[in-house]
C-alpha cells in the first residue's frame, strides 16, 4: 500500500490562525501540540500566485506559497512537507520557515533510496518544530503522521 502526503505542519495555534486566511483549508491535530493542513486542490488554488512553485524542488508547492509560509512563520515555525512511498521505497521533501525566513532546507531524499526515518527530511523538520521522539520511534511516528496514508484520509479524519 502507498503513502502520500503534501501538507503544512506547525503548532496547532499557529496553523489554526494562519489557515483562517485560506478558503477550504482543514486543520487536523497531530501529537505533541502540532497540527497538519493537507494541500488540497482548493487550498492550492487559494494560495498560489500563479507562478511555478518548483524553485524549492517540491512537487506540489504552490507558486508564491513560500512567501506566505515565511509570513506565517513570524508567529512560530512552520513546515511544508511532502512524501510519497510505495512498497517501502519513495521520497520525502521538507522545509521549515521561522521568524519570517527559510530556516531549514529544503531537504530531500531521492527516490528508490532507503534511509533511516530518524534522519529523514520530515523527521528533521518535525524536530525543528519541537517534536520529540521516544526510544524505538522517530518524530514522524511520534506525532502520528503514520495514522493516515493520504491527504484524503487526513481530511476525512478532520470531520
Amino acid at each position: 500500500m502507498g503513502y502520500e502526503l503534501q501538507a503544512v505542519v506547525a503548532g496547532d495555534e499557529v496553523l489554526r490562525i494562519a489557515s483562517r486566511e485560506v478558503p477550504g483549508s482543514r486543520v487536523v491535530p497531530l501529537g505533541q501540540g502540532l497540527s497538519l493542513m493537507p494541500m488540497t486542490d482548493e487550498v492550492f488554488d487559494a494560495v498560489t500566485d500563479g507562478s511555478d512553485g518548483r524553485g524549492l524542488g517540491f512537487w506540489r508547492l504552490p507558486g508564491g506559497f513560500d512567501m506566505l509560509l515565511a509570513q506565517w512563520s513570524t508567529a512560530g515555525p512552520i513546515a511544508y512537507v511532502e512524501a510519497e512511498y510505495f512498497g517501502g521505497v519513495g521520497e520525502q521533501r521538507a522545509a521549515v520557515w521561522a521568524d519570517g525566513a527559510l530556516a531549514l532546507g529544503p531537504l530531500d531524499e531521492p527516490t528508490k533510496k532507503l534511509f533511516s526515518r530518524a534522519v529523514s527530511p520530515i523527521s528533521q523538520a518535525l524536530r525543528r518544530l519541537g517534536a520529540r521522539r521516544s526510544l524505538g520511534e522517530d518524530e514522524f511516528q511520534a506525532v502520528g503522521l503514520g495514522r493516515h496514508r493520504s491527504n484524503e484520509d487526513w481530511i476525512s479524519s478532520a470531520g
